[in-house]
């Protein structure tokens, strides 16, 4: 979550259990940091760095890491509407994941067609495939299910095609306050892509139920955050 999941607060909540940490989302390109700029402007929690220090910074954070967990893997959550600044990101030595964010739903954001607005570019297979391609690590792509006028097992069978190791899948379902696990079944029985699960974890019970959806692993930030989980990682 932009603003939080420094590499601070991820070596406070690794002895939970967790085996991969994710960090960010970062803004890579001029068109998204002045949209971080102006999302920190309106009072919002959110990563702003000028673009000749992102990638230095991110280094720094994923170093900061690996320096006190070697084991853990790394993954960097990022969004640029041009996939050359993620490649280059993806050259970052310890980092294991480059994780593109097609998920992200702030104004700012989507005005220039980044974030989940992603989803919408004619050109987004295209775009996943020269990242993937290019990039010297794992690469991930978040996005957000059920997105107006997106067809979301439709965009993740194009994501396997475009050769992403992981889907890293919000399932979202905008008319309840819980994942729509329909949906997230739908999307694990029609790809082998390795879906990572995400949306409304907060009991022992809903991660078994993702796990019966089929995803390959799940993820959970609000959770951590308000301090809700009690039980412990590892256990699965």
């Amino acid at each position: 979550m932009a603003g939080i999941t420094d590499a601070e607060f991820l070596k406070r909540v690794i002895p939970y259990g967790f085996d991969v940490v994710t960090l960010g989302g970062y803004s890579l390109d001029e068109k998204t940091i002045e949209a971080s700029r102006k999302i920190i402007e309106r009072g919002r929690k959110e990563f702003h760095f000028e673009i000749d220090e992102v990638i230095p910074h991110i280094e720094s954070e994923v170093n900061s890491i690996k320096n006190s967990y070697p084991d853990v893997r790394v993954s960097a959550n990022v969004r640029s509407a041009l996939p050359e600044p993620i490649i280059e990101a993806s050259k970052i030595e310890k980092l294991d994941i480059i994780e593109i964010n097609c998920h992200c739903r702030q104004d700012e954001i989507t005005a220039i067609g980044c974030g989940q607005e992603m989803l919408k570019r004619p050109d987004f297979t295209k775009y996943i495939s020269k990242i993937v391609d290019e990039s010297e690590s794992e690469v991930s792509v978040k996005i957000r299910a059920n997105v107006e006028g997106t067809d979301t097992l439709e965009i993740a069978q194009g994501i396997e095609d475009a050769g992403a190791d992981y889907l890293h899948l919000d399932a979202m379902d905008p008319n309840v306050f819980d994942a729509d696990w329909k949906l997230l079944k739908k999307v694990c029985d029609n790809t082998d892509i390795k879906v990572i699960g995400n949306n409304s974890i907060d009991s022992r019970e809903k991660i078994m139920k993702m796990y019966d959806c089929g995803v390959y692993g799940f993820s959970i930030a609000r959770g951590v955050i308000s301090g809700s989980l009690n039980f412990n990682i590892s256990d699965f």
